[in-house]
């Protein structure tokens, strides 16, 4: 409210302004009236500048008007020092002093918002090196990790810290997802829409939501790793694409399923455990079971017991990027050389 009341103050001043201008002036019929929209225009254009302002990096903006300062100071060491006399012989002092300082300036803007993007304090070798990037605890959440809604588990431990930043793209995507007319696709966004309403009402964590967009990047993953990029966060996902996509570009990332993996308990071979074999495996006569985090345990000669618990013993464990598998036989056909192996 307070910013609209100021934009409204803005073009007051530059609508009068050009009334009494033009009023004085007198350039043409009417030409307070036309004074006072050139002063109106003025004003909608200052104010379209500060709202694209407002989505640039800081680095940037400081570049940017680095560029304009130095561009009007050439434009004016230019003119005194070579072209003063010729354009006041020839007249057009004023109108060559604008053209040639607006020429410049726009150059140098141009330039230093370019240069700006690129600039790299922690390379000049006389500076203080700063802190590590990551260490400014933002994390960007993508959509999967969002309706996957283990996140919202880990900051009720409160072992989460630091900030959470939603781009507006991914709010986009999400009620885009939520307004599908599939009714699976419906109930996955609505269910990312709570999980997020979840983590904003807990009191640990703080939630931003940044409007920073990158109209020119298609690809929501790319805008993501973007974000990530100039806000020097890291990326929280369960995606195994954007994973290896964001690591390559250099962001570091928190992937939701490698957590969970990690937290699983171990498993040593030649444990005794109790499980329910549910189905049928791949070779002839296994059975499959589940433990209670989801890890699959297929067990030798099994087959046989479908729909029945029965004691396993561990053979081997099997680490792959979809998780973790763990192979067992019967207790009853170990032989009593199994055991004593693994207890020496």
């Amino acid at each position: 409210m307070g910013i609209l009341i100021l934009r409204i103050l803005l073009l007051a001043v530059t609508g009068s302004s050009g009334y009494f201008l033009g009023k004085q002036i007198a350039f043409a019929p009417d030409s307070e009236f036309w004074g006072a929209g050139i002063g109106l225009i003025i004003g909608l254009l200052f104010i379209v500048f500060e709202r694209r302002l407002k989505n640039m990096p800081l680095k940037e903006v400081i570049g940017g008007a680095l560029g304009l300062v130095l561009g009007l100071m050439l434009g004016n060491v230019l003119i005194r020092a070579f072209f003063v006399e010729l354009l006041e012989s020839l007249g057009i002092h004023i109108p060559a002093y604008i053209v040639i300082n607006s020429a410049l300036g726009y150059f140098g803007l141009v330039l230093g918002l370019k240069k700006g993007k690129e600039f790299d304090p922690g390379k000049i070798p006389w500076l203080p090196k700063a802190a590590d990037p990551e260490t400014n605890g933002h994390k960007v959440l993508d959509t999967s990790v969002i309706i996957d809604g283990r996140i919202a588990d880990i900051c009720d431990t409160g072992f989460m810290e630091g900030t959470f930043i939603i781009p507006q793209f991914i709010l986009q995507e999400l009620r885009h997802i939520a307004d599908s007319s599939d009714p699976l696709k419906r109930g996955r966004g609505r269910r990312g829409l709570d999980i997020l309403n979840r983590i904003q009402k807990q009191a640990s964590m703080e939630v931003k939501i940044v409007d920073q967009d990158y109209p020119k990047i298609q690809e929501v993953d790319a805008k993501l790793i973007a974000l990530a990029k100039d806000l020097r966060a890291k990326i929280i996902t369960n995606d195994f694409n954007l994973n290896k996509v964001a690591e390559l570009q250099g962001v570091n990332v928190l992937n939701i399923n490698q957590l969970f993996n990690a937290l699983k308990p171990v498993v040593l071979p030649g444990e005794i455990m109790n499980v329910k074999i549910l189905k049928e495996g791949k070779e002839p006569g296994q059975g499959v079971a589940y433990l209670d985090d989801g890890t699959m345990v297929v067990v030798d000669n099994a087959r046989r017991h479908m729909g029945k618990n029965v004691d396993v013993a561990v053979t081997s464990v099997l680490q792959t990027t979809a998780g973790r598998m763990i192979f067992t036989i019967l207790k009853e056909d170990a032989p009593e050389s199994f055991y004593q192996s693994f207890n020496h």
